[in-house]
């Protein structure tokens, strides 16, 4: 580790105030390499407190590989990135690369981000969450729990206990808080097509952690929000991954419990909605979400189940 990741950890270690002179002699260097480190730090985004006897760190948003490595209660390797394309395709290019999985991919900024039937979202530097995980399957395609409802009702159940809120899911993939969209999930398997056999998954995410509400392009301004829609967070993007991923690890150790989770925090169930197949156009009340995931959709002379691959709702009503 160098002095500056030394420094770093120990101030975040400590509860008390630490004096220079006290860091040189722990770290085994000068009081001015202290100072230097110190002035690095704040250059990156980390708050630390100057007072007259010493420094004290201050919770920063800056995202940390380390930090969150070490408090997700599941043995995952941690990346992180000024800025990615997408974190998707770190994680595909990160197969090819022989890495090892677990494999959590954080970026601070993502260029190109696209979610489901390959639409484009909004993201923001500093102020958003663009991870990807890479995972090797140990069960065959058909024993898989449903990655994408999982990952919905961690993330969901992850923002409820941090921030004291009721998100909601939007059948299958979005978390919404105050009827407007803050998470959008998407998930990809990967296959040996010699063995015809599941290889990897590929679960990605864009959370909208901070982005001031007027800074949304005004075609997004009634359909998306952040978690903090002032700007001013309450907890770290570092806390919410942590968060976010022990939960899911726990969920994914026993899946007996997210299906009736996600029915639960669902708001589509018992809605009108409306939705495109084969280009006609149906209007029907979603009554039931089945154990694979599916919507089922009364249509008033029959019903109809829906794939979440082939069809995305217009309207809910």
């Amino acid at each position: 580790m160098t002095t500056k990741e030394k420094l770093l950890a120990r101030l975040k270690a400590a509860d008390e105030v630490l004096s220079g002179e006290a860091l040189a002699q722990e770290l085994g260097v000068s009081r001015t390499a202290i100072w230097k480190a110190i002035k690095e730090l704040e250059k990156k985004g980390y708050q630390i407190q100057h007072l007259a006897n010493g420094y004290r760190y201050q919770p920063s948003d800056i995202l940390d590989a380390q930090e969150i490595q070490d408090q997700i209660q599941h043995a995952v390797d941690v990346t992180v990135l000024d800025s990615s394309v997408s974190t998707m395709k770190d994680a595909q290019l990160a197969v090819m690369e022989g890495k090892s999985s677990p494999l959590l991919i954080v970026a601070d900024m993502q260029e190109a981000p696209r979610g489901r039937f390959n639409r484009p979202f909004f993201a923001a530097k500093q102020q958003g969450i663009y991870m990807s995980l890479l995972l090797e399957p140990k069960e065959q395609l058909q024993e898989l729990p449903q990655y994408t409802i999982l990952m919905a009702v961690a993330v969901a159940e992850a923002i409820d206990e941090l921030l004291g809120v009721d998100s909601q899911i939007k059948w299958v993939n979005d978390i919404y808080l105050n009827h407007k969209k803050i998470v959008g999930i998407l998930s990809e398997a990967m296959t040996d097509i010699e063995s015809n056999s599941l290889k990897y998954i590929i679960i990605g995410m864009g959370i909208n952690f901070s982005i001031p509400q007027e800074n949304y392009p005004e075609e997004l301004q009634e359909k998306a929000t952040s978690l903090f829609p002032d700007g001013v967070a309450t907890t770290t993007r570092n806390q919410l991954i942590i968060t976010i991923w022990n939960r899911f690890f726990a969920l994914l150790a026993d899946p007996t419990t997210y299906l009736d989770a996600y029915r639960k925090k669902s708001f589509v169930l018992g809605k009108k909605i409306t939705f495109k197949r084969k280009d006609q156009l149906y209007v029907g009340t979603a009554i039931a979400i089945t154990d694979v995931g599916e919507l089922v959709v009364d249509l008033g002379n029959e019903t109809m189940t829906l794939s979440s691959g082939e069809i995305s709702l217009s309207s809910i009503q």
